[in-house]
């Protein structure tokens, strides 16, 4: 979440937020939130867990381009 907030500070094309599970019971359901982190960006790609930042910048890469289920 860190990298996220950091990215969003750096460039007005990026955005983020940080959402506590317990507290918005409804997101968790919609993002099936099953650990922390869960981290979705343009709902296209999601993962759980902490990555490597490299993982996470291909991530949003894949995200921007249109790519994920």
């Amino acid at each position: 979440m860190r990298l996220a907030q950091h990215m969003s500070i750096a460039s007005d094309h990026v955005r983020s937020e940080c959402v506590e599970a317990t507290q918005f019971p409804e997101l968790s359901r919609q993002y099936q939130v099953m650990a922390v982190p869960k981290i979705v960006i343009n709902d296209r790609v999601e993962f759980e867990g902490a990555i490597p930042e490299g993982d996470f910048v291909s991530a949003v890469l894949q995200a921007v381009n249109g790519e994920g289920p």
